[in-house]
């Protein structure tokens, strides 16, 4: 207000001034005050466009030039972003209005690859596989306490073993959503996990889950029916990885400790187990976690464009099939033709349910394999697995049972929300493999798991910035920049003693 005061005061000086020609106010200080008035303007606004420059070019070049884009592409790429959104709520609205299953109209129906199929193997199992290197191969029939028929393989020792007699050192592997048991042999005796721990002097058992391609029979239920189909990782984790841990120590001895090697789905049901059927942590021996896969806050997977209407899940189920996520689901075709960030000459690769959700590092992929890892993925899936992986997405920061609505919620669980999975209860020892170009399992939300787990080993990054969440599987360098590690730390990283907070004990593992 006196300023205002002051500046009214001063004007009006200046027009009696010039009204009246008399020399009673001095016109020299008026000049003064006005050249001094225009060179603080002056000089803010050159400093304003010096600070913005300053910010051009050492902030917000340095930043976006780290990040490996700049300014125009992260405009664009929010634009692209925007507009796959509308286009995907577009196509929805339309399927829905027109009582269309899905989004047929924008997408053949069946997609067909040139690759070549003259090699035999292209065409072989897992065991046969397993045997084509020269190693003995086991195949090993489980049912599940509720009806599940499971088959489980097996490397019981390396490929020039004198004698037959199994090593003591056990370790179970198990694959993600929409693998196999093949996911850890295609790769090769060089390269494929599971021939590596054989030669580091493992029995290896592979693991296959319900409903993919070694595991479609129930002692009751037809494959093509709902029933068959009702599941999500969260049935996986009470039912058929109790069922495998069990077989494998009532074949081996209760004596015997399973090393739990897991890829991202694998991860999630062993968190999943050992928050709720807490006895195993005693039952195995240590667990490590290739790209985990718990909190989903962050992702960059298509599968986060699902997400919004993960609660509704009639609808959802309508749009991607009540039973089996089929590897040619018109949603699926759609997300690869609008979502996927793949050169064109790699048309097959984008086409795969498994790449399409999980990304693809071209650098490391070995292009030779693609026609042995078509022939194998997708393996098979629920429909009803993906819906709960997106409604992860959608309740940001919890990692919970499979949500049915509130009224679903009640009757199943007595709560109006589904339960978390209290990982606070998981004493195991736990490693936590991870990358930066993750799209499923990202730095904040493996950081956040890591610091929520009370006995963990180790969280491992992989020292390479391209490496994504399949490359834990297939990458050309996976022996050398993950495999190795994860040896280092099957053989030292339990050893530590584990001191539990409840009975005030030491467990020695």
């Amino acid at each position: 207000m006196k300023l205002l005061v002051i500046v009214f005061t001063l004007i009006l000086f200046i027009q009696c001034s010039e009204s009246r020609h008399t020399g009673w106010f001095p016109q020299n200080l008026v000049d003064a005050f006005t050249n001094r008035t225009s060179q603080i303007t002056n000089y803010v606004r050159s400093k304003g466009r010096s600070l913005k420059q300053f910010y051009v070019e050492n902030v917000r070049n340095k930043i976006t030039s780290y990040l490996g884009f700049n300014q125009t592409q992260i405009e664009d790429r929010i634009d692209n972003q925007a507009r796959i959104k509308r286009k995907f709520k577009d196509y929805v609205e339309d399927a829905q209005a027109n009582d269309e299953k899905i989004f047929d109209a924008i997408a053949p129906e069946k997609l067909e690859y040139s690759c070549n199929d003259n090699d035999p193997s292209i065409h072989m199992t897992t065991p046969q596989l397993i045997a084509l290197h020269g190693y003995v191969s086991e195949s090993h029939t489980i049912v599940t306490e509720d009806g599940y028929i499971l088959t489980v393989h097996r490397i019981p020792h390396s490929r020039n073993a004198k004698r037959e007699e199994n090593p003591r050192k056990t370790v179970l592997l198990h694959h993600g959503l929409l693998g196999s048991s093949a996911d850890w042999i295609v790769a090769g005796p060089e390269k494929g996990l599971a021939y590596i721990l054989s030669e580091a002097g493992y029995d290896v058992w592979l693991a296959n889950v319900r409903g993919n391609t070694y595991s479609r029979a129930h002692v009751s239920l037809n494959i093509d029916t709902f029933a068959f189909w009702n599941f999500t990782f969260h049935e996986v984790s009470q039912h058929d990885l109790p069922a495998v841990i069990d077989y494998i120590m009532d074949t081996k001895g209760w004596d015997t400790k399973i090393n739990y090697i897991g890829h991202s789905m694998g991860t999630t049901i062993l968190f999943a187990l050992l928050s709720t059927k807490t006895h195993y942590n005693k039952v195995l021996r240590a667990g490590f976690a290739l790209a985990p896969v718990a909190f989903m806050t962050d992702i960059k997977s298509p599968i986060r464009l699902l997400a919004k209407y993960s609660n509704n899940l009639e609808y959802l189920l309508k749009l991607l099939g009540a039973n089996e996520f089929l590897p040619q689901n018109a949603v699926l075709r759609w997300l690869s033709k609008h979502a996927c960030e793949i050169n064109h000459y790699e048309e097959a690769i984008c086409e795969n349910s498994m790449f399409v959700l999980c990304g693809h590092d071209e650098r490391q992929f070995n292009r030779s394999l693609l026609p042995i890892i078509l022939g194998h993925v997708p393996a098979g899936a629920s429909t009803k697995t993906l819906v709960h992986y997106a409604q992860e997405i959608r309740n940001v920061g919890r990692f919970q049972q499979f949500d049915y609505g509130t009224e679903g919620n009640l009757i199943k669980y007595g709560t109006l929300s589904p339960p978390e999975y209290p990982l606070h209860k998981i004493t195991l020892p736990i490693a936590l493999f991870s990358s930066e170009n993750d799209w499923l399992a990202s730095d904040v939300d493996v950081t956040n798991l890591y610091v929520q787990l009370i006995n963990p080993i180790e969280h491992y990054i992989v020292p390479l910035k391209e490496f994504n969440h399949i490359d834990f599987l297939w990458a050309v360098d996976a022996p050398k920049l993950v495999f190795a590690k994860l040896l280092q730390l099957l053989e030292e990283g339990v050893s530590k003693p584990f001191y539990n907070i409840n009975t005030n004990t030491h467990d020695i593992r």
